[in-house]
């Protein structure tokens, strides 16, 4: 059973997100990073205390991109990952890394200011240049979106599970959306499978 450590706002989203399309048992295993004092049992499967993390028998992940290429690798082929001779192949490795690389990692720079920085340094020159680059890389993301409906063409794939995660936490923190970008993420968010992602992830019930 791949258990799956992560919070009800957390990148595990993503995790959860590959599992349910896949059909794949799981379970869930809350962690409050908010807590004053870590569980020794989270820390032991993650010493550097950052959401995701999932166990596999004798196999231990982080980092929510690499989570789901193992989960495609290990329990595909699957229609979420398109085999290299397809010709939609690069634009899926592109946005699959850029959803996090290019678009979560640095919104989080502004987003952290903002709740945990002093007043006087929330608007910070950190922030406001993170902030630039998330607008300069979402760019990619609209032009994409003007030619498809996915980031890899006319198929839903896990490239749009790490796009649209990254544009629902924008979204949610004061990164204004194209009327493109919120069309995509009503087409993505419609599955049944983040529907149930979502539902299981907030409520943090174990299978």
């Amino acid at each position: 059973m791949i258990t799956v450590w992560g919070g009800q706002t957390s990148r595990s989203l993503r995790a959860v997100w590959v599992l349910e399309e896949m059909g794949l048992p799981y379970r869930l295993r809350p962690v409050d990073m908010l807590a004053a004092e870590r569980d020794p049992a989270w820390l032991a499967v993650n010493p550097g205390d950052f959401l995701p993390a999932i166990q596999d028998g004798d196999v231990t992940m982080v980092e929510s991109v690499a989570i789901m290429e193992y989960l495609m690798g290990r329990y595909g082929p699957t229609p979420l990952q398109p085999a290299p001779d397809d010709p939609a192949f690069g634009a899926y490795q592109q946005f699959l890394h850029l959803g996090e690389a290019g678009l979560a990692t640095l919104m989080m720079v502004p987003l952290v200011s903002g709740f945990l920085a002093p007043e006087a340094e929330r608007d910070n020159w950190s922030a406001r240049w993170a902030r630039d680059c998330v607008e300069r890389r979402r760019l990619l993301v609209q032009r994409q979106l003007q030619g498809a409906p996915y980031m890899a063409g006319d198929r839903f794939t896990a490239a749009d599970i790490s796009v649209s995660y990254a544009l629902r936490l924008g979204g949610n923190h004061g990164f204004a959306l194209s009327d493109a970008e919120q069309a995509y993420l009503a087409r993505t968010t419609a599955r049944d499978a983040y529907k149930r992602a979502y539902e299981r992830s907030h409520e943090g019930v174990a299978a």
